[in-house]
């Protein structure tokens, strides 16, 4: 979608590098963010349940197409890490690391898929944000049950998480797309 908008304003290349990169850049820095500030205010149950680290995955798969997006789904789970680890309190734990990177790429792939979609259409985003989870919740229990045997998680654990985590995927269903409307709404020019 900021590639249209980006189009329709006749942008450099190199003014649409820059600015994607800086969009990339923000959203990796709201997924570091986001899961701070849900599990100061509400603990690690809460991070489970909101999920906070997709919101921003979807929004860049939605706005950015799949090549961002894919960036932004793999770095965020390890800026993440990485930073926290400073902290001496690594989220997401080393062990989930690669099932979340998988995971929040296959997001940000999915998403990213309808990115010109969304650009015509705003309501796009709503498919896109729900096949996405599908796809990413699908790859993340697929991979649990491909690696059980020595990977520290179950199918039947991992499967509770992904009931846990309803409440964030329902209100990331509707939030990111209504973000996405509001923001086309302000990138696209209408013909």
């Amino acid at each position: 979608m900021l590639e249209t908008a980006l189009n329709s304003r006749h942008a450099s290349v190199q003014t649409k590098i820059t600015l994607k990169a800086l969009a990339s850049a923000g959203l990796i820095a709201l997924a570091v963010l986001l899961p701070q500030i849900v599990h100061i205010a509400l603990g690690q149950p809460g991070g489970v349940q909101l999920l906070p680290m997709y919101l921003p995955v979807l929004l860049g798969g939605c706005l950015l197409g799949w090549r961002w997006a894919l960036a932004v789904g793999v770095l965020s789970p390890v800026v993440s890490f990485l930073i926290t680890s400073l902290a001496g309190a690594p989220m997401p734990a080393l062990p989930r690391l690669p099932f979340m990177m998988a995971e929040l790429a296959v997001f940000a792939l999915v998403s990213g898929l309808f990115s010109k979609k969304n650009a015509q259409n705003g309501l796009w985003a709503f498919p896109a944000v729900i096949a996405a989870q599908l796809a990413g919740r699908a790859v993340f229990l697929g991979l649990v049950a491909v690696c059980q045997s020595f990977a520290p998680f179950t199918v039947p654990m991992i499967w509770s998480q992904i009931l846990a985590g309803w409440p964030g995927l329902a209100i990331q269903a509707v939030a990111v797309p209504l973000l996405v409307i509001a923001l086309r709404t302000l990138l696209i020019k209408e013909k």
